[in-house]
């Protein structure tokens, strides 16, 4: 292997040479203590920065295996390094000089959620740290500023790899710190099954966030508070006794006035799939974590999916057991979005009365009356939800401010008011027996099939080739063909949008044959990673670009949502 000293009389031979005179110096370098691999050399200043990595043996790093032994331990231990490493380059971004990118420095930029990421990866036996980042290489012009890149890589660098990635340099009790919290909110975690519970909100989190753009908790927000008659205490490994609010399993419906906090709630509800950092103030909010927010979503395209659950007997004949569209209505899209969350494994769903269709979730009793059953082809969600929980083990939390038809069928009423919950139950049931009640079916529906055959596209994508484009949390591209996630809402970060495009991309080369249905393909792909990584689906021999663990849920959303399948 090539030396830190190669590579520099290297850069001091091309200085001021042409821009693609850098290409000489893809390769590995060892240095003092950890090794510099080039991966990528950007074609110009101007495009995207080039890809380097470093790799440090878990022996040099000494990090103790107690810290890492376990996946959740892990994925905690990488996140938090991969923040100090992120403050770190900030500190030297664009202080080497030049045109275009020149010197920026940049690393994932991690959110309030704990996820795995390809940026930093340790080995579960060996210890061993490997680390994805990016470097704009300097240049005056097109022409090579070889000084400038010297100056990163032998001064900026390796100062911030020393404070970053060695066990000995980095604050003890932080590390513990951030292995306690793990421990905890796994403990949580592993306890709601058994305590019967689809999610647990402790006492004093903050739910309220900053603003609409800003995902961090706002000051002075009203802490959080559970009702006495949902109080559940868990005892956990680190911190010890935790109170809060636990949610059970079956049909919960939250109500309240405007602004009393119901959406805050199901939003914090939504996000609890995932694990917080600490100072969050939803750290210790916990959920299922197979959950999945449902919504309208018009215009969105369905492919042979059986929403007979739902909808039958439409005017115009279309079948619904295997129904398909370019153009779903409100309805029609819930439906098949409750449909599709059932195929991929969930055991909660979240319903916000405000992102729903009304005749999806409701027909009162004085529209029973005018119009009769036998003329309208949508069976509501109202009419449905207790089977899914008692013949399909899913329960329900759904927001309502206008509509009490959900109390005749609800397990548990909360009541936000100023946003503190309180119990309502059994208030709310004896008022509602002033009101005509909702006229439920007797008898049981069909179980929905979800044998669904994925066949190729007569475009789909080739070995070869490929352009993929990340929109955000929003969408990605493959190719000219777009696919729409916006409605996907507990996708909380652009690398799991960009993870999607690339697990979307690698399953059209290997996996869609014809003859795979959709679960097949789905399980093949997540087994690919969990054996290999997430990089895997690359098809790659570097990380040309950062990416962060989807659900199970959100690979199921892409392949729903992507028209060329």
């Amino acid at each position: 292997m090539k030396t830190s000293d190669d590579l520099r009389s290297l850069l001091e031979r091309i200085d001021h040479k042409g821009y693609p005179a850098y290409k000489d110096t893809r390769g590995s370098y060892r240095f003092g203590g950890y090794t510099l691999h080039i991966d990528h050399v950007q074609g110009d200043p101007f495009a995207s920065p080039s890809k380097v990595s470093i790799s440090i043996s878990g022996r040099n790093a000494g990090f103790p295996s107690r810290l890492f032994d376990l996946p959740h331990k892990r994925i905690a231990l990488q996140d938090y390094l991969t923040r100090i490493f992120g403050r770190k380059l900030e500190s030297y971004n664009f202080k080497a000089k030049g045109s275009g990118k020149s010197g920026l420095i940049s690393v994932s930029r991690c959110g309030q959620e704990i996820l795995e990421r390809t940026a930093l990866s340790i080995h579960p036996e060996s210890g061993d740290i490997s680390v994805h980042f990016e470097i704009g290489f300097p240049a005056r012009g097109r022409t090579i500023a070889a000084f400038e890149l010297i100056k990163i890589l032998f001064d900026f660098l390796p100062e911030c790899v020393l404070s970053s990635f060695y066990y000995k340099k980095l604050n003890a009790g932080a590390l513990e710190d951030v292995l306690s919290l793990a421990e905890d909110q796994k403990y949580i975690r592993d306890q709601l099954p058994k305590l019967n519970l689809c999610a647990f909100v402790a006492d004093g989190s903050v739910l309220p966030r900053e603003s609409g753009v800003s995902s961090r908790p706002m000051r002075q927000a009203v802490a959080f508070h559970s009702p006495d008659s949902l109080k559940v205490t868990l005892n956990l490994p680190h911190r010890g006794p935790l109170s809060g609010m636990g949610i059970p399993k079956g049909i919960t419906l939250i109500v309240g006035g405007g602004y009393h906090g119901k959406s805050t709630l199901l939003k914090a509800l939504e996000l609890g799939v995932y694990n917080h950092i600490r100072g969050d103030g939803r750290e210790y909010v916990i959920t299922d974590d197979t959950a999945v927010k449902l919504r309208a979503e018009d215009g969105r395209s369905i492919k042979n999916t059986d929403i007979s659950l739902f909808i039958n007997n439409l005017p115009n004949g279309k079948d619904t057991v295997s129904f398909s569209t370019e153009d779903a209505s409100g309805s029609t899209s819930q439906a098949a979005n409750v449909i599709e969350s059932m195929e991929a494994g969930t055991s909660l769903f979240l319903i916000d009365e405000d992102t729903s269709a009304t005749n999806f979730m409701i027909r009162d009793e004085l529209m029973q009356r005018v119009v009769h059953r036998d003329h309208e082809p949508i069976t509501p969600f109202i009419e449905r939800v207790r089977g899914l929980y008692e013949d399909h083990g899913i329960s329900s939390i759904i927001v309502a401010g206008s509509s009490g038809a959900y109390f005749q069928v609800a397990d548990h009423i909360l009541q936000m008011d100023r946003y503190m919950p309180k119990e309502i139950t059994d208030f709310a049931k004896e008022e509602s027996k002033a009101f005509p009640s909702v006229t439920l079916p007797n008898e049981k529906p069909d179980s929905p099939s979800f044998h669904r055959v994925v066949k190729p596209s007569r475009t789909s994508p080739k070995n070869g080739r490929n352009k993929i484009k990340t929109l955000g949390k929003d969408a990605f591209q493959i190719n000219k063909e777009t696919v729409d996630l916006r409605y996907a809402e507990q996708i909380c970060d652009s690398e799991q949008t960009t993870a999607l495009a690339y697990a979307m991309l690698y399953a059209q080369l290997h996996l869609i044959d014809g003859k795979r249905d959709l679960c097949q393909i789905a399980e093949e792909l997540l087994a690919l990673i969990n054996d290999k990584g997430l990089a895997a689906i690359l098809d790659s021999g570097y990380v040309k670009s950062n990416l962060a663990m989807p659900r199970k849920q959100e690979i199921y959303a892409a392949f729903n949502r992507y028209r060329k399948l």
